[in-house]
C-alpha cells in the first residue's frame, strides 16, 4: 500500500490527487496511454504483468475507464508502481506530466512577496489615515529600513509623506 516519505505527499497520493485532471478532458489520448502501460509491462514486468497490461489496453473499454482502472490498479500495489506511473508519464507525456495539479505547488517566495505586498499595503494606509505625528515617525522609519523595503517603494513613501505633512 502507500506510505509517506517524510513530509512529503506518496507518490499514491499524489496520484489520487492528480487522477481527475488525468482522466478529464481527453487530456491522455490512446496512443499515450497504450505506450505507458506498455512500458509499465515491457520496462517493469514486475508493476504489470502481461494479463494486467492486456486488461487496460482493452479497446473495448473506454479510455477514461482503462486510465480509472489502472491508476486505482496502481495505488492498490504502492508507492513504487505509481512511481513508475509518473517517471512512464514524463517520458510520454512530458507537457501533461509539467502541467499536473500535483507539479503546481506554491513555493515560499510566493508567499513572502504577498505578504511583503499587503505590509506594505497596510503600512500605506495606515500613514496616509494618521495625524502628522504619527507621519513623523513613519517618515523615521521608513529612512531606516532600505533593507525590508526596497529602495524605490521607500523613495515613493517618503515622497508620499513628505507631501502629506506639507499640507
Amino acid at each position: 500500500m502507500c506510505f509517506k516519505q517524510g513530509e512529503d505527499q506518496s507518490y499514491c497520493q499524489r496520484l489520487q490527487h492528480d487522477m481527475y485532471f488525468l482522466t478529464s478532458n481527453s487530456r491522455l489520448n490512446e496512443q499515450v496511454v497504450d505506450k505507458i502501460i506498455l512500458q509499465l509491462n515491457r520496462v517493469y514486468p514486475q508493476i504489470l504483468t502481461d494479463t494486467e497490461a492486456e486488461k487496460f489496453r482493452n479497446p473495448k473499454a473506454s479510455l477514461h475507464t482503462r486510465l480509472s482502472y489502472l491508476i486505482k490498479h496502481l495505488q492498490k500495489k504502492g508507492d513504487r508502481h505509481c512511481q513508475e506511473f509518473y517517471r512512464a508519464l514524463q517520458i510520454n507525456a512530458e507537457q501533461l506530466y509539467n502541467d499536473l495539479p500535483s507539479r503546481k505547488i506554491l513555493s515560499p517566495v510566493f508567499f513572502l512577496t504577498c505578504f511583503s505586498v499587503a505590509a506594505g499595503f497596510a503600512l500605506f494606509w495606515y500613514c496616509s489615515h494618521s495625524d502628522t505625528k504619527v507621519i513623523g515617525r513613519a517618515r523615521r522609519i521608513l529612512g531606516f529600513s532600505p533593507i525590508i523595503i526596497g529602495r524605490h517603494v521607500r523613495n515613493i513613501c517618503m515622497l508620499y509623506l513628505e507631501d502629506i505633512s506639507r499640507n
